[in-house]
């Protein structure tokens, strides 16, 4: 066990001395969360509580977590940024997520309630990296290893962290698709102006050109073929875990938004595959947000609900996004999906909740709304 002025130290100065404080401990110590018990997901039952989060500096406080247990989540869903460790050290990333692992709050989070997980950057290893980052078979087995995944598991042979679960009762499914928006990820376009703060436009990266952006890939297209697979399993209500923004589109930082080509194909797949109940969860961003896209393709309204995040608030101000419903919150903050099986029309509830767990951002929406109506099968009546 590390004495405490080795954690406070690892603590302090995260990039200088972990390394070296990895070879004074026992492998027990960075197991990569291995010691922590992991509740297992129930597939049979259905959900009615979903947390989700993103974005944890692990060197940091994460006092979040004890309102994140006293919310009572039937499943957490860790969006990305997981861990901030930006390297290409693997025993350096185990003994990271190991840090966070020792969080008291969110081992209790682990022993209580199943977790599902997707990564962004910097839990991927390098800000804002994609298909070009050198250590990401290692890092995917790191990643693996953290959230409890069989060596034996499919996951740990396939490129990519990309998975799915249905979770429920006919009726009362609920589909979990998580991406992986990294592994396969072509460059960003810098632009050459990197946005107007007054306009709150900033950030250095734009849209790559519609006419020449064919070769460009945000899932690439193994996953692409197996998420059309994934949209065509019959499911009530489809939770897609996308570690980036997919509706929002004027800011300069990472989103879908930059691969507009991309963007069109998802719309156009899930109309398509004629899936209903598509909801979009993610982070990144470090403010809180939810926003609503009106698609004649998709023929019902999309949400996107963005939690970021949990222990590192954003300083930045006026981020446009034409497509929010209310406010913006940018102070520490989780994500609650309420479903309500129970009411004539099911409804499902999208909560936003701040450092002590009182709502910030809510929006309810009937999950007979999310529906195209070309693709409701009519039963024929004798």
């Amino acid at each position: 066990m590390a004495n405490k002025a080795s954690r406070e130290l690892i603590t302090m100065r995260p990039n200088i001395v972990l390394l070296f404080l990895l070879y004074l401990l026992p492998a027990s110590e960075y197991a990569s969360g291995q010691d922590i018990p992991l509740k297992p997901l129930d597939l049979e039952k259905p959900l009615t509580r979903i947390g989700f989060g993103s974005c944890a500096k692990q060197f940091n406080p994460q006092p979040i977590w004890e309102a994140v247990v006293a919310a009572r989540p039937e499943l957490f869903i860790l969006l990305g940024d997981n861990i901030y460790a930006d390297t290409q050290d693997m025993t350096a990333m185990q003994a990271m997520y190991q840090q966070f692992a020792d969080v008291p709050k969110f081992r209790q989070l682990r022993a209580e309630c199943p977790l599902l997980a997707v990564w962004d950057d910097h839990d991927y290893g390098k800000n804002d990296a994609g298909i070009e980052y050198p250590k990401k078979v290692e890092a995917q087995q790191v990643f693996l290893d953290f959230i409890g995944e069989p060596q034996d598991s499919a996951r740990r042979k396939t490129p990519g962290i990309y998975d799915a679960k249905i979770i429920g009762i006919p009726g009362q499914r609920v589909q979990i698709i998580l991406l992986d928006t990294r592994y396969f990820r072509s460059a960003l376009h810098t632009r050459e102006n990197r946005g107007n703060r007054v306009f709150g436009n900033y950030g250095p990266y734009g849209p790559h050109n519609r006419n020449d952006n064919s070769e460009h890939s945000v899932l690439g297209e193994a996953q692409w073929k197996w998420l059309a697979e994934q949209l065509r399993q019959p499911a009530e209500l489809r939770i897609i875990a996308s570690s980036i923004q997919f509706i929002a589109e004027e800011h300069g930082f990472e989103k879908w938004g930059n691969f507009p080509l991309e963007r069109d194909r998802l719309l156009k797949l899930i109309a398509e595959t004629k899936a209903n109940g598509v909801v979009f969860l993610s982070g990144d961003r470090h403010h809180a947000e939810i926003s609503k896209l009106e698609n004649p393709t998709v023929g019902y309204p999309l949400y996107d609900i963005t939690s970021s995040s949990l222990n590192a608030p954003s300083g930045w101000q006026n981020e446009r996004n034409r497509h929010r419903l209310g406010s913006i919150y940018r102070d520490e903050n989780f994500g609650m999906l309420f479903i309500d099986w129970d009411q004539e029309q099911p409804t499902v509830t999208f909560e936003i909740r701040g450092l002590k767990g009182k709502t910030k951002i809510a929006e309810q929406v009937a999950l007979s709304q999310l529906q195209n109506s070309s693709s409701i099968e009519i039963t024929p009546q004798d």
